[in-house]
């Protein structure tokens, strides 16, 4: 049977997607950018969170770790040893305070469906349905797929939240089943692109313009252009205008979101205890967050800040 490691699900969400919607989160990312606020995805493998705000030092996840990951400190503090520990998730289940976490848990397509069937009524009120996020969906993709096709037996609107960065025929196939696909464009200087991500955008941009065509086509399916604002790094004139220009350009653009930088992930690398790259950056201001959808709305696109 098929099976799809997912590290999240997100009920009532109204900004992955038209109207009110599921979301899956899916593990595993190629890219690795820097202002990620779900690096608890990117490795394809469930991981281990601490949130030592919530620890009341209790000692329960020593007693019933099988392995010996937990200990204590000489200090009273707890201490893990991810070279010991199995990720069996029996801390996780028995930590009175949920201090500990494992991003990752088995989930089969029957699982995906029963778990939208529960929102079908809010799906029937608002226009919405199921999105599959991550990570990168498409990394996951006989997964996706099924779960695609078994939402689509039940009429339940679907879309994929893509970076692009995937086989090709992945995407071409998807583009068969899915109603929408937000895809994000981050950059389009390539250098700039590979830099801040870790990958080429030569991918993403061909996947895009292949993904547009196999729409147009189909006669049936919808592009929506995500793009992440960030200070210093993707807000300057010369690339959003390369990007409303792009966005134009596709025959079945739906319109376009400006997603304005935060850093409410922050802790999460703490957490992980992963380096977060964007230190001191802050978040855009509303007169540059006005000035790029304006860009974007000269083009003649729907372009609206947030999801």
């Amino acid at each position: 049977m098929t099976r799809g490691l997912v590290f999240d699900i997100k009920r009532y969400s109204i900004h992955d997607g038209p109207g009110i919607r599921t979301t899956f989160f899916l593990k595993g990312c190629p890219l690795s950018c820097w202002w990620c606020h779900n690096p608890e995805g990117i490795s394809p493998q469930p991981v281990l969170l601490r949130h030592p705000n919530r620890c009341i030092g209790c000692g329960r996840c020593i007693a019933v770790c099988p392995s010996g990951a937990w200990s204590r400190k000489a200090d009273g503090r707890l201490s893990h040893d991810k070279e010991k520990c199995t990720l069996c998730g029996i801390c996780a289940d028995t930590c009175p305070p949920s201090a500990i976490e494992i991003a990752g848990r088995e989930m089969t397509p029957g699982d995906v469906v029963q778990e939208a069937q529960k929102d079908i009524p809010f799906y029937d009120e608002s226009g919405g349905g199921v999105t599959f996020s991550g990570g990168e969906p498409l990394l996951q993709s006989r997964f996706l797929f099924a779960c695609l096709l078994k939402l689509q037996d039940e009429e339940i609107h679907t879309a994929i939240d893509t970076s692009g960065y995937c086989e090709e025929k992945n995407i071409l196939e998807a583009a068969e089943i899915a109603d929408l696909f937000l895809f994000d464009i981050k950059h389009i200087d390539p250098k700039k692109h590979e830099y801040y991500t870790g990958v080429s955008n030569r991918i993403i941009l061909s996947n895009l313009g292949k993904l547009d065509e196999t729409l147009v086509r189909r006669g049936r399916g919808r592009i929506n252009i995500r793009m992440p604002l960030i200070p210093g790094i993707n807000d300057d004139t010369e690339n959003l205008e390369a990007v409303a220009e792009l966005s134009a350009s596709l025959k079945t653009l739906s319109g376009v979101n400006i997603l304005p930088y935060h850093s409410t992930g922050e802790g999460k690398y703490r957490n992980l205890v992963m380096e977060y790259k964007m230190g001191n950056y802050l978040p855009p201001r509303e007169d540059k967050i006005a000035e790029a959808l304006d860009i974007f709305r000269r083009q003649g696109i729907e372009a609206v800040k947030g999801g």
